[in-house]
């Protein structure tokens, strides 16, 4: 009799599985699927994959339980090797770029070996992107469905890369499909956000398990014993299983009866179909269950120390009892909690002796596990067995394993352990070959690169404290001190740039090295950004005399980026002698001798951020596009790929192209890009939506940039120009002023300026001040402007639109001002800014009755924003059109009532909303005594004495429709 009844078929999951199939029909997309343990998550899966198998390939991975550590890209791993099975190595081969497999070396050892020793962020990227396109072009063949089993016990590198699968996935027919136990995520579990941050993506739907109901436990029941069963004992299983299809296949045999009497626990309850087995097979069991969750035959068999048919013969009758079941070369509990329950019924001293069998079967025999596994599992084991000595060994050699598959946050758990260890093994840095301080070393490197930076800056600390400041250590001191001040940078934390200072001074200038050039380029870098001083120009110009002095190639590039940055010069126009471009072209050149594709990348930044800041919107585009799909090809759209999407970004909204920006905005977004670069992405989508008048997306965009605390002011002043640009659009000026106050005289004057970023917030400081009717902050608007540079063409328009907007916060609405920021807006090709430039010039025509002009210039900009789909600007456009009476010519044959003239009837209408001669004259571009005369004339025509009779005779008779107030 088995153990556990199992029934032949799948009972009330029909609805979730036709979800799947629907799923799969619209891919690509993906598929959350959570659930309580027991109530079939994978029973689902594999329905699933059986029902497809015809019309889909079904690639599945699962995430391994190591204790408290999950093993890295376990669940791809176990995919490419499955992958490898059927197509070959070159199978897989031909669906990558160029035909080489060596970007996923990393993961599996049949592809070769990696094109690169490096274990950097870049190798990472490229990783992650060589996965994205080889499940694309497979799914290009016909559709692909990728199962990532039991994500509860995934390691950080694979969430990181489930991550970016998901949410990079482009039109190919891939789904993505993840299970996890729903009841194991804790509050502070890891796997909470990433649910929380998929469940957002477009796409993707979330599949949760309910329980059982009491006909689907009746059907559930039935099947298992091949007949319909009593009402009691469905009962009686409802109300001991509470609906959970585990739980009621483990209490009811195939005889009809209940296997065990009321168990106190669940672990009770699922010991109970071990406990009926024989006890050399319970034995058995207790080995398999220290495996994890899949153990291969040949390992148990050295584990248990039972030979080949032994140890069939024992495991048969489990086998039978369907507690195990047969899993390829190996066996697999038939559910996770079984395995549990059996391995934490261990004693003290069992658990530890049986630890120590796996590590000692490991250590005689590697291949009994795949190569990537060995140290990791040894590290587990050792340490399960409390064998400090061994477990140190092992963490340290698993950590090097880590880093080489670039799963650098596993690399820092590892590293981590090593240290934990290390007061316990006396000879410890004998053992290793490595001392303490260097195993802190590694753990910084390990916890920049897993973007762990808290961890990092202690790390550093704690070996800074250990290393004696002593000449002999200057190097590694210094080598300490840039990565933790770049850390603290990268947190907006204090101290960066006296650390990288430090690191400087303890690397002398009569001793030139590449480690100076690189550490004098970082503080060039950083403080840039964080200081108003010649410090940063200084470093770099040094940095580049050492680079060309030592034929450092990198070190020059890296210092000429930086000067590049400190001196962009805008000024000069087409065709003329630039020498911001000069150094651009040399840096181009240097880094295509040096072959580097990571430094071409970053000169296209720099080349496209220059041509955009110069007003030279078309070429920007171009280079920065050039530059994405490079960066595509090179593994690294998150991050240089990011850099780039900005910079194509910004130059398209320049050039009205606001549906293709922001498309790139959002796919630019969704990947996730580290967090120093998101503010760009978020401002400029917020800009796009404020001049469409979608002022939640708006507001939305505003609060994600907030989050992000950089202390760049390119940042700083892009965030405070949307702020501004949405509070003036909300008609709230009083707080657009607010907002443009760091970028007045509040200004943190230990921070650079930046003209190209500070002229926007000007005009809408200027903006806000002409709202208000002039206010005592203009004052301080103006002496800022007066401070600020003009650099090119592009900040001469902003400069022009700010004297126009200045002149009419004093009261001066100035035709020829407008007109010429409309032009210079015109030969930009900028047609939003040109669009409002006219329409300030057509208003000002209007007041000064160039009726003419004001038509021309208010239809010019009308066909602009019209064109952008700039709502609000267009009803203010119409708003002004009808106010003037510059539309189409009224039908002759609709005259107004009482023998009034339309202009008479538009004044009417004004008056009957309270308005004043003056504010009746502002409205209608008239002088106030034109005004007065009309309202004369009304009264007579209407036979009333006053305003206020003339204003209840309009209401009276509802002359004018709420619509036209």
């Amino acid at each position: 009799m088995s153990a556990y009844g199992t029934s032949p078929i799948m009972v009330g999951r029909a609805g979730q599985l036709d979800l799947l199939t629907e799923a799969l029909a619209a891919a690509p997309g993906a598929v959350l699927v959570g659930g309580e343990a027991g109530l079939g998550k994978s029973r689902l899966i594999r329905e699933f994959g059986a029902a497809v198998k015809d019309d889909a390939r079904v690639l599945v991975g699962g995430c391994l339980e190591l204790g408290s550590e999950g093993l890295p890209f376990a669940p791809f791993t176990t995919v490419l090797r499955g992958l490898v099975r059927d197509v070959g190595v070159d199978g897989v081969a031909e669906l990558l770029p160029r035909g080489t497999t060596s970007g996923l070396a990393r993961l599996l050892p049949e592809f070769g070996e990696p094109e690169s020793d490096a274990a950097s962020g870049e190798e990472r990227a490229r990783l992650f992107e060589t996965m994205l396109t080889l499940l694309e072009r497979l799914a290009e063949r016909s559709p692909v469905v990728l199962v990532i089993e039991d994500a509860h016990w995934a390691d950080r590198s694979t969430r990181d890369l489930l991550s970016f699968l998901v949410r990079n996935v482009g039109s190919a027919p891939l789904l993505i499909v993840v299970t996890y136990r729903s009841d194991e995520l804790h509050r502070s579990h890891p796997l909470r956000p990433l649910l929380a941050e998929l469940g957002r993506v477009e796409r993707v739907r979330r599949l949760d398990l309910p329980r059982l109901s009491r006909d689907e436990i009746g059907e559930l029941v039935a099947d298992i014993l091949g007949r319909a069963p009593d009402p009691e004992l469905i009962d009686t299983v409802r109300s001991r299983s509470e609906g959970n299809p585990l739980f009621v296949e483990t209490l009811v045999g195939c005889d009809g009866e209940l296997v065990c009497e009321l168990p106190e626990t669940l672990r009770d309850l699922l010991l109970a179909g071990v406990e009926r087995l024989p006890d050399e097979t319970q034995e058995a069991l207790r080995d398999a269950s220290g495996g994890g969750t899949r153990i291969d035959h040949r390992l148990l068999a050295a584990v248990s120390r039972l030979d080949d048919a032994a140890l069939t013969r024992v495991l048969r009758p489990a086998v039978a009892a369907n507690v195990l079941v047969v899993d390829g070369e190996g066996y697999a509990f038939r559910h996770a909690l079984i395995r549990e329950a059996v391995h934490d019924d261990l004693l003290p001293g069992e658990h530890t002796r049986l630890h120590t069998r796996y590590a000692e079967a490991l250590e005689a025999d590697p291949d009994l596990v795949p190569a990537d596994r060995l140290w990791h599992e040894l590290s587990h084991h050792w340490h399960a067995a409390h064998d400090a000595l061994w477990a140190l060994v092992a963490s340290w050699r698993a950590a090097g394993e880590a880093r080489r598959r670039v799963a650098y946050a596993e690399c820092l758990d590892m590293l981590a352990r090593v240290l934990e260890l290390w007061d316990r093994v006396p000879d410890a840095a004998e053992r290793i070959g490595a001392t303490r301080i260097e195993v802190f070393e590694q753990a910084v490197l390990a916890a920049e690169s897993a973007g762990e930076l808290d961890r990092g800056v202690k790390y550093a600390t704690g070996a800074l404290k250990m290393l004696p400041d002593e000449p002999e250590n200057a190097s590694r001191r210094a080598a300490l001190l840039e990565r933790r001040g770049r850390m603290l940078f990268d947190q907006t934390m204090p101290g960066a740039a006296d650390d990288l200072r430090e690191a400087v001074r303890l690397l002398p200038a009569d001793r030139p090295t590449s480690q100076r050039a690189r550490a004098l380029n970082t503080l060039a870098t950083v403080g840039r950004l964080l200081q108003n001083s010649d410090e940063p120009r200084r470093a770099a110009h040094a940095a580049l005399e050492l680079g060309r002095r030592l034929g450092d190639r990198q070190a020059e590039v890296e210092a000429l980026l930086a000067l590049s940055c400190l001196d962009f010069d805008y000024g000069a126009g087409y065709g003329q002698e630039d020498p911001t471009e000069r150094l651009l072209e040399e840096m181009r050149v240097l880094a295509d001798a040096e072959g580097d594709e990571r430094l071409r990348l970053r000169v296209a930044v720099n080349r496209s951020h220059f041509l955009e800041g110069s007003g030279r919107h078309a070429e920007a585009v171009k280079v920065a596009c050039d530059g994405v799909e490079k960066a595509q090809a090179n593994g690294v759209a998150r991050t240089q790929g990011a850099f780039l999407a900005i910079n194509q970004a910004e130059p398209l909204v320049s050039l009205g192209r606001w549906h293709e920006a922001e498309a790139l905005l959002r796919r630019t977004i969704d990947q996730r890009p580290p967090r120093k670069i998101r503010t760009s992405l978020f401002a400029l989508a917020g800009e796009i939506a404020t001049a469409r008048g979608d002022l939640d997306r708006a507001v939305r965009m505003l609060g994600y940039a907030r989050e992000v605390t950089w202390p760049k002011v390119q940042d700083l002043f892009a965030t405070r120009r949307l702020e501004a640009g949405i509070r003036l659009a909300q008609g709230r000026p009083d707080a657009a002023l607010v907002a443009a106050e760091p970028v007045l005289g509040t200004h943190d004057e230990s921070l650079p300026d930046d003209s190209r970023y500070a002229w926007p917030v000007l005009v809408h400081a200027a903006m806000a001040c002409a709202e208000l009717g002039g206010t005592a902050d203009l004052e301080r608007v103006e002496k800022r402007a007066e401070a600020t540079l003009v650099l090119g063409t592009l900040q001469r328009a902003w400069k022009l639109t700010y004297d126009a907007s200045a002149a009419r916060a004093r009261g001066d609405l100035d035709a020829a001002a407008w007109d010429e920021a409309a032009s210079a807006w015109n030969a930009l090709a900028n047609p939003y800014h040109e669009a409002v430039a006219l329409s300030w010039a057509g208003q000002a025509a209007l007041h000064a009755g160039d009726r003419d002009a004001a038509r021309a210039r208010l239809a010019r900009a009308t066909d602009l924003a019209r064109g952008l789909a700039a709502v609000p600007l267009l009803d203010r456009l119409s708003a002004l059109t009808q106010r003037a009476r510059l539309g189409a010519q009224a039908d002759p044959g609709e005259a107004a009532p009482f023998g009034l003239t339309p202009r008479e009837f538009e004044v009417l209408r004004l008056v009957a909303e309270g308005q004043s001669n003056r504010h009746i004259a502002e409205a209608l571009f008239i002088s106030t005594k034109t005004a007065s005369v009309h309202v004369s004339n009304i009264l007579a025509k209407l036979g009333v004495a006053g305003r206020g009779e003339a204003a209840a005779t309009a209401h009276r008779l509802s002359l004018f429709t709420p619509a036209s107030h």
